[in-house]
């Protein structure tokens, strides 16, 4: 792809090995969130990328441009690739006020064009009040939009954040959260996003690179990946609440019956499935009644008794025993309504496209 950014490379320290690889756009709005459990090598992917960081072998290509290349010892530097980074202190200069971090970055041009370009910022981020408050003066959500404004000054090819909300304290992560998400969307810049939080890369993704020990383990849309995991390890990393072991019985007009512990399910089969392998469903993905029947579209109906009630936000978790260990989660009016506690008997409904097999390797 002409207009992609593409890379492959390895990047080697004492004892580790991070192999980055991935294909976004270059050009207009997307984010792609690089996700994964701490240590598994995101930061260092991304500061590969910005060219703060050097590897050992591969090749990164952002367009026609080629911004690192190891047999042809090409190395471009983060001004030269015309990269944005965003820090997760977000780095900002204490004694210059917001305008003066903001415009910290801007080279050339006018002064007349060089204030218009900071007042352009400021209004795009709602921040033209604070124009001349330091940093400490400001909320954390203040400061993570100044760090932004500063990102893009200079109008870079690739914005890059890393782990833009660790910083905030939870309450304030779960407002920003949404506020980051509109902004992103306002740049027109491609954005890659280093995260180990699940909430924020369903809010603020298009796509995802999950990252496990190092390596790519899946890449795709967001929500194809969290509903979809390719694999035991994917599923782990984006915590997909029911993954238990079946059996395919059989497989007739695109459907596959499988046996699992007590029950059978039906689900929608994958290419050429047979033989063991690991069921995934979803926990929003599992509806309670208390009456069997009533909803012809959902092929499995599940009697089942509940262990557990727990509550949550915004979410109450009821674990089930269905045959097989099965978590569903549910609102707190409907909760309530079912009189759900333990020991009391339920049907668990799931849509046979929601019930996604895994293939396990022998």
């Amino acid at each position: 792809m002409a207009d992609a950014l593409i890379a492959r490379f390895t990047k080697r320290f004492s004892g580790a090995t991070i192999r980055g690889e991935l294909q976004q756009s270059a050009r207009g709005h997307g984010v792609t969130v690089l996700f994964g459990p701490s240590g598994c090598g995101k930061t260092t992917v991304l500061r590969c990328l910005a060219g703060l960081e050097t590897p050992e072998e591969g090749t990164i290509q952002f367009g026609d441009e080629t911004w690192f290349d190891a047999t042809r010892g090409v190395q471009l530097t983060p001004q030269q690739r015309g990269v944005g980074f965003v820090f997760q202190d977000y780095a900002l200069f204490p004694h210059l006020t917001v305008a003066g971090n903001v415009g910290y970055a801007l080279r050339g041009g006018s002064a007349d064009e060089r204030r218009r370009r900071v007042r352009e910022l400021l209004e795009r981020f709602e921040l033209t009040t604070h124009a001349q408050k330091h940093p400490r003066e400001l909320s954390g959500g203040q400061q993570q939009r100044v760090a932004l404004a500063r990102a893009l000054a200079a109008r870079p090819k690739l914005l890059l954040l890393d782990e833009p909300l660790s910083a905030l304290d939870a309450a304030m992560r779960e407002q920003v959260r949404g506020e980051l998400r509109q902004s992103l969307a306002a740049c027109d810049v491609p954005v890659l996003l280093v995260t180990h939080d699940r909430e924020e890369a369903l809010v603020l993704g298009d796509s995802l690179v999950v990252m496990s020990e190092g390596a790519v383990r899946q890449s795709g849309p967001v929500l194809e990946i969290f509903n979809r995991p390719a694999d035991a390890e994917v599923a782990r990393i984006v915590r997909v609440e029911n993954v238990v072991r079946g059996r395919v019985l059989a497989v007739r007009d695109g459907l596959a019956t499988v046996e699992v512990g007590a029950a059978q399910l039906t689900a929608v089969a994958p290419p050429q499935v047979a033989g063991d392998v690991l069921v995934s469903i979803r926990g929003e993905d599992v509806i309670l009644q208390r009456e069997a029947g009533g909803v012809s579209s959902v092929r499995n109906a599940l009697t089942a008794r509940v262990v557990s009630v727990r509550a949550g936000s915004p979410l109450y978790s009821v674990e089930l025993d269905a045959g097989f260990p099965l978590r569903a989660f549910i609102t707190r009016p409907a909760c309530e309504d079912l009189k759900l506690a333990p020991g009391a008997t339920v049907t668990a409904l799931v849509k046979a496209p929601a019930v996604h097999l895994i293939a396990l390797n022998h």
